[in-house]
């Protein structure tokens, strides 16, 4: 029976062809040719005595077969990735813990305090996935990640660590040498930035949101300046080319350090459901590991949360 089994290579090929339905496409996401498709595609159907898909001059289809055999794969493969993934975490030790995070949480906030944690927990070594995306637990060689989101995340354990508040900043030298900002419409003045972000009805606070908060209902944002990524916001900010909107946390040590100042004290929130989380599968919650960074980031935060006037 072994013998008649298709090899991994081969259930790939399969897997890709199938989801596809297109030889071209398989091609490109496996790096092959659709010619090498083709053939692998009919050595698998040789090797079984088995028609996968039938084929007209334009288009291919699954057979009924072949549907079997094309989720069987689907289950195989991820079967297959999981245990590998399982394996490599466990090859790699007890010493090494990997953290999945985006980058402007890991360059605001994070990797400000990782010499704080080498010294603290000297047996563990940190690596780090930055990415924007989402990781699986189970499929990426990931420990720990740290998401932004609404804090629902089945079979993982999610503790909050950051409400978002939303600040305006700007450079010291903005306040010294630019137009005056006495008062919330001494901005209508100034080049101020913000993010354009929203998902399942939350929008995160803008410009206009702020200014109406202030009692000003008559801000025109044709001359706001919106960016992709809070990094960028903050960035501008920085080089005194604008006043930004910013979340606290992520501007707390440009802020305690001189880099940044507030000009006003006024303060928005993000929905209340929208916080940043640590999280990791429920399963590993007692991992030393784990529970190391656990006790560690949660201590780092209330510090930050301490410094938090607004």
């Amino acid at each position: 029976m072994a013998a008649l089994l298709p090899g991994t290579r081969a259930l790939r090929t399969l897997e890709a062809a199938a989801r596809h339905l297109n030889f071209t496409r398989a091609a490109d996401e496996l790096g092959l040719t659709p010619a090498a498709v083709s053939h692998q595609i009919k050595e698998i159907e040789d090797q079984l005595g088995i028609v996968l898909f039938t084929r007209t001059s334009r288009t291919i289809r699954l057979t009924e077969a072949g549907t079997v055999l094309y989720e069987a794969a689907t289950d195989t493969l991820d079967l297959l990735g999981r245990a590998v993934m399982r394996a490599r975490k466990m090859a790699r030790g007890t010493e090494f813990l990997k953290v999945t995070l985006d980058a402007q949480f890991a360059a605001k906030w994070l990797m400000r305090r990782v010499e704080n944690f080498r010294q603290q927990r000297p047996g563990i070594e940190l690596r780090f996935d930055i990415a924007y995306g989402l990781r699986d637990f189970d499929l990426d060689d990931v420990d720990v990640g740290i998401r932004f989101g609404a804090g629902k995340y089945p079979g993982l354990s999610a503790h909050r660590l950051f409400d978002n508040i939303i600040i305006p900043v700007c450079s010291p030298g903005l306040l010294t040498s630019g137009p005056p900002l006495r008062e919330p419409r001494d901005l209508f003045n100034h080049t101020l930035a913000h993010i354009e972000w929203a998902r399942q009805g939350v929008t995160w606070p803008n410009w206009r949101m702020w200014m109406a908060a202030a009692g000003i209902n008559d801000f025109d944002d044709s001359r706001t300046v919106v960016f992709g990524t809070s990094t960028d916001a903050v960035q501008a900010a920085l080089d005194g080319n604008a006043v930004a909107l910013a979340d606290f946390a992520m501007v707390a040590n440009d802020l305690s350090e001189g880099r940044l100042v507030r000009p006003f004290e006024l303060s928005i929130r993000v929905a209340p459901e929208y916080a940043y989380f640590l999280v990791y599968p429920q399963a590993m919650a007692d991992d030393p590991r784990i529970v190391a960074f656990r006790e560690w980031i949660l201590e780092e935060v209330s510090r930050t949360r301490t410094a938090d006037k607004v």
